[in-house]
Parts: C-alpha cells; structure tokens; sequence
C-alpha cells in the first residue's frame, strides 16, 4: 500500500512521540530506496591529495521511499508531493575502470561535458531511514490511515557508486575523443599563432599579457605635452603658499594684538623705540630678546622717575608762614628763652 509521507522533523512527529495512549511503531536504521527527481549534475574534482579525481555532484528532491520490507499495515511505499519532499545532496564516486572509460571518451579534451539526459529524470539511490507510523484511529472509514513520518539519513551528503547504485554513469557520457582535441592544444589553437616557424612560440598570448595593445598604444599615442600641466601646478603652488602666507600674517597680526603676548611686548616696546631711533637718525642698539628688553626699559624709566623726583625736591620752594603761624613760632621761642634763663638761676642758686 502507498501512502503519502511526512518528515520526522514535521511539529506532529513530535506530538505523537508525546502523545501517551497512541499506538505508534517506530523503526530506525531501515534499508530503503529513495526517489529523487534530480535537477543538477556536475563533474568536480578532489584536492590534491587525492590527485584531483573526478566525481559529480547530483542535487534533487525527494520524491518517495521505498523500504526493503513493508512497513506495519502494509505500507510499501511513501511518496511526497513535489515542493514537499527535502533536498537531497549525493556524491557519484567513478573507481578505476570507469576512469579509464572516460579518458578514452575524451575527458581530456575541451568537448567533454556531462550528458544532459541524467537530469530531470527520477533516480532510484539507496539508503537508510528511521520511519515513525501512527496506526490508524480504528474506525472502519476511508479516511482512517496510517501516517508515516521519515528521517533518511545523510540526506546532504550520500555517497553513492556503481555497486551501491547500479548506475553505470560513465556509459551516459558521450565519446568526444575524435571530434575534441586536448585541452592543452585548443588553449593555444584558439590563440591563433602568427609567429613565424623558426621563431619561438610563447606560452602566453599577446591578448593575455597585453602587450601588443599596449605597444600600439604607446607607438600609436601623442607625445603629451607637459607643459600646461607644469604651468598649472607651478599657478596652483603659487596659490597655495600665497594663502600660507596671509594665514601666518593673521596670525602675526592677532598675536600683536593681544596683551600679554610676546609679539605684544615686542611691538609695544621695542618696535616703537626703534621706530623713533630710525625718525631721528640715531645710532641705536641691535634688537635683544623681548623680556630683556622690557626689563632694561623698566630699569631706565624707574631711574628717570627718581631723578625726576630728587630734581623737583631740590628746587621745590616752601611756602610763607602765616601771620598766626609766625605769632605762635616767636611765642614758642620767648618761653624756651625764659625756660633757659630760670635754669641758670636754680642752678647758681
């Protein structure tokens, strides 16, 4: 009997495993043969270990299971729906005497392909499946059957070959040993050789180093003319130290302005001294540092202040005494003469 199938990892699957009072059958590790409709095939090759040995990558959808003995109730196969079965990945391994059928079919030349007939077609690939069946409810209707839930294992990964298969896929390929030519021989066939016969072929075309074209070019090309590129960069240099200039000016000039600055006390200072000494055609003294100079100009403006001073003291007349200041002045006088006098007698006496 056939019935259609789910897949164990399917959310019912796991409501049934939970499901106390529901008679189940579970089987693992079921000898089966599985349907896929394939849908691609490539020939790839191992790494260099395995000295690049050829083997094809067929890609499909599962289609049906078909286990080596019926399932309970009767079951014999299970089928999906297309769009509903899982993605099957498997790997065809040649052996050795099917290696030795495709080199004499051509596979070393440039015509060797895949044959197109393998694909789209379903394929019978052996395998191994846990398989879960609900038995049905018990009554008597056409709708009361059994449901079977499948898990096959490495279904990503098959491997497959000739004994495990019985596929014999090198016979599908087609003998392109006469019509081909090697590989090698068409890459420089299709370069079309026009170098003479004593000279000596390179293994690498003109088109692939792009030498010709660039000889040609270079031959063929102008010489360019430099000159305005020169004359632009030397205007766009001028420009650009031109703007360096005015910043640093800025710069210079802002600082000039702000007290407290070095640039300050030099154009405060020191600048207006010299300015004054070129207007009156003085000698005067190389420029010192800022902060020397404003000390020795400290020094020189505190001496001519005190000699300033001691002038002005010098010749600072004193004002008259007034008449009340004057009678107050002779009365003082008066006493301290009799003070004088009475001493003298006390003293004599």
């Amino acid at each position: 009997m056939r019935t259609a199938g789910l897949t164990m990892n399917d959310v019912w699957a796991h409501r049934v495993l939970r499901e106390r009072g529901v008679e189940t059958y579970r089987l693992e590790g079921v000898t089966a043969e599985l349907g896929v409709m394939v849908e691609s095939l490539d020939l790839k090759h191992r790494g260099k270990e395995e000295n690049y040995r050829p083997y094809l990558h067929m890609t499909g959808e599962l289609r049906s299971v078909t286990p080596a003995k019926a399932l309970p109730f009767g079951i014999s196969q299970v089928t999906y729906s297309p769009g509903q079965g899982e993605k099957v990945d498997a790997f065809y391994e040649f052996d050795d005497q099917q290696l030795v059928v495709l080199a004499s079919k051509g596979y070393f030349t440039s015509g060797f392909a895949v044959p197109e007939q393998v694909t789209g077609i379903e394929w019978e690939l052996p395998a191994t499946a846990d398989v879960l069946v609900l038995a049905p409810s018990g009554a008597q209707t056409e709708d009361d059957a059994a449901v079977v839930f499948t898990q096959i294992h490495d279904i990503g990964g098959l491997e497959i070959d000739l004994e495990s298969s019985g596929y014999d896929l090198a016979d599908y390929f087609a003998d392109h040993s006469k019509d081909g030519v090697p590989r090698a021989e068409a890459v420089v066939d299709a370069r079309g050789l026009k170098a003479p016969s004593d000279a000596i072929n390179s293994l690498f075309a003109e088109d692939e180093l792009g030498l010709d074209t660039e000889v040609k070019q270079v031959v063929g090309a102008p010489v360019p003319q430099a000159a305005p590129v020169a004359d632009g960069m030397s205007a766009r240099l001028q420009q650009i130290e031109g703007e360096i200039a005015a910043e640093q000016e800025q710069y210079q000039s802002e600082r000039a302005s702000t007290e407290g600055t070095t640039e300050n006390l030099y154009r405060e200072r020191v600048a207006g001294a010299l300015h004054q000494a070129e207007e009156q055609e003085e000698p005067f003294a190389p420029p010192v540092p800022a902060r020397e100079a404003q000390r020795d100009l400290n020094l020189d403006l505190d001496l001519e202040l005190e000699k300033q001073e001691q002038e002005a003291r010098r010749h600072e007349v004193k004002p008259a005494p007034s008449l009340d200041k004057r009678k107050l002045q002779v009365t003082q006088r008066a006493a301290d003469l009799d003070f004088g006098e009475n001493g003298e007698q006390g003293l004599g006496s």
